[in-house]
């Protein structure tokens, strides 16, 4: 028996500021924006071959010592049909998807946790729109030489709208049709103090729900799916850096994945 969503929990899109501020000027301490546990409020906007994606970012005081925080909001692939160069017959002018994050870390032990919540307006194979919420830990490791590692693991439900039940019926409205759970890293390469690479391997896998939604839902006869995603970033100026994304999976090759760049402010 699957439990019904009876109410929407509307999240906190923006917070007090809180970033570091020098101790003898008073003003704002810019952060390394090329580090995954980096706190800071920001700005962005991509183009992919999927459409347009715009980004905003808000970091707050969590009331935790030594503790930063931060909001992230992704609005993504608006005006694929105009602007898109992907290929597929699908494509369209409204949003393809939002995200929003909730990203917290420890300075003392470099120590990160994420609240990560997914809806695509797009129908699929299982439901009419899907989602998911997520829940995750990360670690940064000492850095060796060039690399620095963040491995994470993390567990979440997916959700839907008139989710396709397992004897081919609908059923209406909101339901949580599954669980799942994640692990996987991200990895930085650093080339030059402005010029680095990332690639950030993770592995799902579903853990209950509908025989539908553990049998299938990474595509068909699929309960798990290994995805890659690899990134060429360059830092124009501390505050200001362009990044190049593409994300493939084992059953999507390189080629036919999607391909974005992404210019990113620190405000």
């Amino acid at each position: 028996m699957k439990l019904k969503l009876t109410a929407i929990i509307a999240l906190p899109l923006f917070c007090s500021n809180l970033l570091a501020q020098d101790s003898n000027t008073g003003e704002k301490e810019l952060q390394d924006m090329s580090d995954p546990l980096a706190v800071y409020t920001q700005a962005g906007a991509g183009a992919t071959n999927k459409g347009l994606n715009l980004k905003l970012g808000k970091s707050y005081d969590p009331g935790t010592p030594k503790t930063m925080a931060m909001n992230i909001v992704e609005i993504k692939g608006f005006f694929g049909e105009s602007l898109g160069w992907d290929s597929s017959s699908v494509k369209d002018n409204s949003i393809d998807s939002v995200r929003f994050r909730n990203f917290k870390v420890d300075m003392t032990d470099g120590r990160g946790s994420q609240i990560d919540v997914n809806y695509n307006f797009d129908a699929n194979h299982i439901a009419k729109q899907t989602g998911d919420v997520s829940y995750s830990i990360m670690q940064a490791l000492p850095k060796m030489s060039i690399f620095n590692l963040y491995p994470l693991a993390g567990v979440g439900a997916s959700f839907g709208q008139d989710i396709v039940e397992d004897d081919g019926s609908i059923d209406d409205g909101f339901s949580i049709n599954g669980t799942f759970g994640l692990i996987g890293m991200y990895g930085k390469i650093t080339i030059t103090d402005k010029f680095w690479l990332n690639y950030n391997p993770f592995w799902l896998t579903t853990f209950s729900g509908s025989n539908i939604y553990k049998d299938h839902a990474y595509g068909s006869g699929n309960s798990s799916l290994f995805t890659h995603e690899f990134a060429i970033n360059y830092q124009f100026t501390p505050r200001l850096n362009v990044r190049y994304f593409a994300n493939w999976n084992e059953n999507v090759d390189f080629g036919d994945g999607d391909h974005r760049i992404e210019v990113n402010y620190q405000l």
